[in-house]
């Protein structure tokens, strides 16, 4: 059993039809989200994000966590009896066995303390919960390019994702002290009052082209600073576009970037409702953009970032190179002379021009300290 795990969790490529491989891989993941699920029930002080908790309904929580464990077990029981890939199924129900014995959705939940150390737990689970259910399903109705869920390199990208979001809590954290720390003393009550007075609709406009401006000079420093690129050809190694892709981001550009954005955010003092909706916003645009999807959004493509914008940039086509450095407003790349001019609709390949990056999670963590530039122009010469 073990052994067959190991080769479906190494393996890429479509997946078998009519055997009980799907279903299974769909019960597995329910059975592994929800035994994470019910460890975040039993340890919220450490498991669960301090900001996410003052949102929760846990009564839906627990609705959503036993929905999970019925179908999954009920998923992985009907190829038990039916005997469709038992060792797939029966690791499900195994799991979700375990979950139910640890008391499932009925976990009580009293008082704990709000200051200590945690990961964010439970932003991983319903953000993969949420990313595979609605990113697949657009994927798989809207394809740009015909590929398995499964792709080659999915495993590095699922494994970036998970650990940018067990790590949640210390990027918030180093992140609100070092905004305190730098830019407390730049806050000014008349500023803060006047953006907080602004209607809703202009102010959330406002906070994504405030964000948007840092993001697209900080982005492009990224491309333009050999230092920096170090750290962001990582996120441009991924070969293949689709909603997980996104994730392949070093957790130093990750902070360095979270700061920058952040900080005017910070100083000019949104209210949380526009930063709620603003984090909304930004969550669902950066795998979007990312995702394997064929929309056409007419003229709109001149003033918004879509996949087709954001695609080319990840693109190891000539025309391509360093542009389409926006994360929301197209514009600003018409503005500042770096949108992208091709005759043709999408980009040919994906990568760093000269394939230098190496794959795995562990790798490419490595990958800034240890890259000498003379090896990246030995490979595109080969």
């Amino acid at each position: 059993m073990f052994k067959k795990l190991n080769q479906l969790s190494e393996s890429s490529g479509h997946m078998p039809r009519g055997v009980g491989v799907v279903s299974g891989v769909i019960a597995l993941g329910l059975a592994i989200l929800s035994l994470l699920g019910v460890l975040a029930f039993h340890f919220p002080a450490y498991l669960t994000t301090p900001e996410l908790r003052k949102l929760y309904d846990v009564d839906v929580l627990r609705q959503i966590l036993f929905w999970s464990l019925m179908n999954g077990g009920g998923i992985a029981l009907f190829n038990i009896i039916l005997d469709r890939a038992r060792w797939l199924s029966g690791s499900a129900f195994f799991l979700i066995t375990l979950a139910a014995m640890m008391g499932g959705h009925r976990v009580p939940v009293g008082d704990f303390a709000d200051n200590t150390p945690y990961i964010g737990l439970d932003w991983l689970i319903l953000d993969l919960l949420k990313s595979t259910v609605i990113f697949i399903f657009i994927e798989k109705l809207f394809p740009h390019r015909q590929q398995a869920v499964f792709r080659p390199e999915w495993q590095t990208d699922l494994t970036h994702f998970m650990v940018n979001h067990l790590a949640v809590g210390l990027v918030l954290l180093i992140t609100n002290h070092a905004l305190q720390g730098m830019f407390g003393w730049a806050v000014k009550d008349g500023i803060q009052g006047w953006i907080q007075g602004l209607p809703f609709w202009i102010a959330l406009f406002l906070i994504i082209l405030v964000a948007d401006l840092v993001q697209y000079w900080t982005h492009r420093a990224y491309h333009e600073v050999p230092l920096l690129w170090r750290l962001h050809a990582v996120h441009h190694s991924v070969k293949s576009m689709d909603w997980l892709a996104g994730s392949r981001q070093h957790i130093l550009e990750l902070l360095a970037t979270r700061v920058l954005v952040l900080a005017p955010v910070f100083i000019l003092g949104f209210s949380k409702d526009v930063i709620d909706a603003y984090i909304i916003i930004v969550g669902f645009q950066a795998v979007f953009n990312h995702a394997n999807v064929r929309v056409n959004l007419g003229p709109l493509k001149y003033l918004i970032v879509t996949p087709n914008f954001h695609h080319w940039h990840h693109s190891q086509d000539a025309e391509a190179l360093d542009r389409n450095y926006a994360a929301h407003f197209a514009f600003l790349d018409h503005l500042f002379g770096t949108a992208v001019k091709s005759d043709k609709p999408w980009p040919s390949e994906y990568g760093v021009l000269g394939d230098y990056v190496p794959n795995g999670f562990w790798k490419q963590f490595r990958f800034p300290f240890v890259w000498r530039p003379e090896k990246a122009v030995e490979k595109q010469e080969e």
